[in-house]
This record gives C-alpha cells, sequence and structure tokens, in this order.
C-alpha cells in the first residue's frame, strides 16, 4: 500500500482481503446500515477495456435521503459533498484497502461551530461510516 494517505479527515483500513472480496463486503455492510450506493466509478474495468491493467480502484457514494433534507436545511451549499464515499484500492500483494473522508472533516467548512446542527449530523454520519467501515472490514 502506498503511504501517502492523507494524515488528517481519513479513516484509512489496510486489509488482508482481496478487491472483489472488500468491495463485496462493503456493499453488503452500506445495505445492512440502511444506506444506499448513489453512484459508483472506477478506472479499472475502461482501462481493461482499452488494454491497459491497473489496479483495482473503485469509489462508492453513499448516502440516503433523510441526510440530504436535514443538511439541506443547514447549508445548501453543503449538498455538494454528497454522496459522501467509500474507496476501495488494491494492493501490490493482492490485498485491498478500504478509505473514506471522515464526514465531519468533510462538512467542517460549512459548519457554524462544533455546537450547530450540521456538525451533529456529521457526527452521526461519522459513527454510520466507522460502522460500515468495521463490517466491512472484520474477519
Amino acid at each position: 500500500m502506498a503511504d501517502n494517505w492523507p494524515d488528517e479527515g481519513w479513516e484509512v483500513i489496510p486489509t488482508e482481503q482481496g478487491y472483489t472480496a472488500l468491495l463485496e463486503a462493503l456493499h453488503s455492510a452500506i445495505s445492512e446500515a440502511d444506506m444506499f450506493v448513489v453512484t459508483e466509478a472506477g478506472p479499472t474495468q475502461a482501462a481493461a477495456q482499452r488494454g491497459i491493467e491497473i489496479p483495482g480502484n473503485r469509489v462508492v457514494g453513499v448516502f440516503r435521503n433523510d441526510f440530504a433534507v436535514r443538511i439541506l436545511r443547514q447549508s445548501v451549499p453543503a449538498m455538494i459533498e454528497a454522496p459522501l464515499r467509500f474507496y476501495v484500492t488494491e494492493n501490490e500483494d493482492g490485498s485491498a484497502t478500504l478509505a473514506w473522508k471522515v464526514p465531519s472533516a468533510v462538512f467542517s467548512p460549512y459548519s457554524e461551530g462544533k455546537d450547530d446542527e450540521l456538525a451533529r449530523i456529521a457526527a452521526e454520519l461519522d459513527a454510520l461510516f466507522a460502522d460500515i467501515g468495521a463490517d466491512t472490514t472484520a474477519p
């Protein structure tokens, strides 16, 4: 795994799971958390269609409408950050890494302070994303 992940505002969990297995576990954990995959994109398959082989790489956008409505009530500009994303990357040894930007870090530029409602919503999402991450990477 490359050691150039940002130091702040990210959760990064290297695993021994393979790329496909980790991606499947992520989808299952998202569903179990009553969240939804809103977007999904990655360059791996498109590169393969062009004859270029690169490690597995997928961004999975996750959100839920009740969070969208609550966030919009606090900050229209903050909705540019939705859906929040998980990032699954394949490592050179065949293992995979799960990473995501921490929701409170993502929404902090739109927050008026630690005690405002947007910060509370982001904290809820922090816990939800941490649970999804833990469920995805559990042995």
